[in-house]
């Protein structure tokens, strides 16, 4: 092989990130980012999984105190997803706080304090290549080193819910076409409720899943419904014939002790045509205009309960500027501590007043509404809110 001339440019900084050790890349993307803007300090605070703090990720066990995902600079960023600057007197110089998203999935914010005088819009526009760079490698890295899963958590998680995470495809995604936020509480011991996605050049595959009992079954039970609708929507069959696969599958291993209520749904992009098969209890709600209305799909039986059940599928239709939320019975079906059901009034209530929030925001506040209703901080049934934005597409 030849050697190197002196002459060859230096790799890109994305090309150092890709080649940095899995548990080295906040220390690379220090080194990177002193010789290319004189940064003084580089912090990578990561989102807990109740979406409450950003944690710095620095030498496990320990970590340092995270900070609000919400309030100040860093939490502004996060929620804003815009970079945010903050003035520094002593010593003089400036905090930068960029936003990092992955794919429309939001993971974190890196924190980069330049010298004063330091930043302007050129230097701020690369500082955020940076941590987009940054964030896919971190994403990346998930496979070969549990850090940037250990600075997540702000307490131990259960196993259902060490489960439950793993099987998710993340938070959010977002294409042309659409935006699309999730939220699952409780977060540190989710047991049954998830959701998947699948996109591709022409269709988008969304399901909620809601796996009956609690725990260790109820996130065993969600894992198989979950690897039996991927199973079969990867063989390139039909929404009906996909939940038929999957009702086979998790019969022939509960033989009807156990179910899964599952709303899958399919999206032509082109058209914004839906079709839908409805196996269960997660309710969709569809806003359009000033209005938030319930679509009423025909109830088919939940997955496993009995034996070869046949599905058929349902057809609507989005048009762009719609907003649909998925949630699952953990949220239309929770009682307050006097009895007082959730219900489809205070949700729509909640959907209306998030509304101009983003999808984000607005699966996050559902929760939140629920949690305040419910009168606890940790739910006792698991909550999914799925909130899809459908902007269609273009030309």
């Amino acid at each position: 092989m030849d050697s190197v001339k002196a002459s060859d440019p230096q790799p890109s900084a994305e090309a150092q990130l890709r080649s940095a050790a899995p548990y080295a890349l906040v220390a690379t993307a220090r080194r990177l980012l002193a010789d290319r803007t004189g940064a003084q300090e580089v912090v990578l605070l990561l989102a807990d999984y109740g979406l409450d703090v950003l944690q710095p990720v620095t030498h496990l066990p320990h970590t340092g105190p995270p900070v609000s995902a919400h309030e100040g600079p860093p939490g502004s960023a996060f929620f804003t997803q815009k970079p945010v600057l903050e003035v520094l007197h002593d010593p003089a110089g400036n905090l930068v706080h960029l936003p990092i998203t992955v794919r429309g999935d939001r993971l974190s914010v890196l924190s980069v304090r330049l010298p004063a005088g330091a930043v302007d819009p050129h230097t701020v526009l690369q500082l955020g290549d940076f941590a987009t760079a940054l964030g896919h490698e971190v994403t990346t890295a998930d496979r070969d080193t549990d850090l940037y899963l250990q600075a997540r958590r702000t307490r131990r998680l259960t196993l259902a819910a060490e489960m439950q995470w793993q099987l998710l495809p993340g938070r959010g995604c977002s294409r042309e076409e659409y935006v699309i936020g999730a939220h699952l509480e409780p977060a540190y011991s989710i047991g049954g409720d998830t959701f998947d996605w699948s996109t591709g050049a022409d269709q988008l595959f969304l399901s909620v899943t809601d796996g009956m009992g609690q725990g260790i079954d109820a996130s065993l039970l969600a894992g198989l419904t979950t690897g039996a609708l991927r199973n079969a929507r990867r063989a390139g069959i039909s929404l009906a014939d996909q939940a038929y696969l999957a009702d086979q599958a998790v019969y022939s291993q509960y033989g009807g002790k156990a179910y899964a209520s599952t709303l899958l749904l399919r999206f032509e992009l082109a058209t914004g045509i839906v079709q839908a098969v409805d196996a269960g209890s997660p309710q969709l709600f569809q806003q359009r205009g000033g209005r938030t209305e319930r679509v009423e799909l025909e109830a088919q039986m939940p997955l496993g309960m009995f034996e070869e059940t046949l599905y058929t599928e349902q057809t609507f239709q989005v048009e762009p500027g719609d907003r649909l939320i998925v949630v699952s019975s953990g949220v239309h079906g929770t009682r307050s501590a006097r009895g007082d059901l959730f219900g489809e009034r205070v949700l729509r209530q909640v959907l209306s007043a998030t509304r101009s929030a983003a999808p984000h925001e607005a699966a996050r506040a559902v929760v939140a509404g629920l949690i305040e209703h419910y009168g606890s901080k940790e739910l006792l049934s698991d909550a999914a809110v799925v909130c899809l934005d459908w902007h269609g597409r273009q030309g």
